[in-house]
C-alpha cells in the first residue's frame, strides 16, 4: 500500500455511514484508525464491529487505538465546565504519557494512507487533532481534516487564521 502525503482526522457527527465511506474514499484513506477510547455509538453503524465489517466491505482496514482516546475524567470534566483550554492542557498532559501508541500510529502512517477517527465533526475542538499532530511530528508527515465537504490541511488552516 501506499502512505499518505498526509496524516488525515475524520469525524464522523453528521454523515451517514456511505457519505463517511465516501469521503474516506475521496481521500484514498487504506486505514481507519479508531481513537475512541470505547468505540460505541447512538449512531447506527459507527460502533466498532458494525463500522469495521462496513470498512472491509469498502477495502478499507481498521485499527482501534483505545490508547489514544481521551480519558473519561477529561471527558465528563469538559462536559460541565466546557473549558477547552482546560481540556487541551489536560488531554495534552496525557498525550504525552502514550509515547509508545504514537509511535505505532506514526508507523503506520508512514506505511500506508490514515485517518484517525472520533466522533466530532469540528476537527479544531476534538482530541483527534492532538494525537494527529503528534503522530505526524513523529512520521515527519503533515496533518489534514477531511470535513463534510473537503479536506483541510492544517498549515492551510493555521495560514488563514
Amino acid at each position: 500500500m501506499k502512505s499518505s502525503p498526509y496524516i488525515y482526522t475524520v469525524g464522523y457527527e453528521g454523515l451517514s455511514t456511505e457519505g463517511f465511506i465516501a469521503r474516506l474514499k475521496d481521500a484514498r484513506v487504506h486505514t481507519l484508525v479508531d481513537i475512541r477510547e470505547l468505540p460505541l455509538s447512538r449512531k447506527a453503524g459507527f460502533s466498532k464491529t458494525a463500522l469495521s465489517a462496513l470498512l472491509a466491505r469498502h477495502g478499507i482496514a481498521y485499527a482501534h487505538m483505545p490508547a489514544l482516546g481521551c480519558p473519561k475524567p477529561i471527558r465528563d470534566r469538559y462536559k460541565i465546565d466546557g473549558d477547552w483550554k482546560r481540556y487541551s492542557a489536560d488531554f495534552t498532559r496525557y498525550l504525552a504519557t502514550q509515547q509508545a501508541p504514537v509511535a505505532e500510529l506514526a508507523k503506520i502512517g508512514q506505511a500506508t494512507a490514515i485517518a484517525l477517527m472520533c466522533f466530532e465533526a469540528d476537527f479544531a475542538r476534538c482530541h483527534r487533532s492532538f494525537v494527529a499532530r503528534a503522530a505526524g511530528a513523529e512520521a515527519g508527515l503533515p496533518v489534514a481534516h477531511i470535513t463534510a465537504r473537503t479536506v483541510v490541511p492544517e498549515l492551510a488552516r493555521r495560514a488563514a487564521a
